[in-house]
């Protein structure tokens, strides 16, 4: 990892087309902005994780429902 030390409006590039830029510095938070071309992906780190972790519990969901339906003595749905 690249550790970086910036100042309030100073920038750093990233390949030729991502540019990060430190807005502002208020107390222990750095406001951020990001240039980058629109097929980037630029999502918080914390909301990623929020998100694969829904997608495990669907996923966790689904296999409980389909392992019930698959018991043995188990009556089938009329529409299955």
């Amino acid at each position: 990892m690249l550790v970086l030390k910036r100042k309030e409006g100073q920038s750093l590039i990233i390949g030729d087309k991502i540019i990060v830029k430190v807005i502002e510095i208020e107390g222990r938070s750095v406001k951020i902005g990001i240039e980058a071309p629109k097929d980037i992906s630029i999502v918080r780190e914390e909301l990623l994780e929020k998100i694969k972790q829904k997608v495990a519990e669907s996923r966790l969901d689904e296999s409980m429902v389909s392992q019930l339906k698959n018991q043995p003595g188990q009556k089938k749905d009329e529409g299955s």
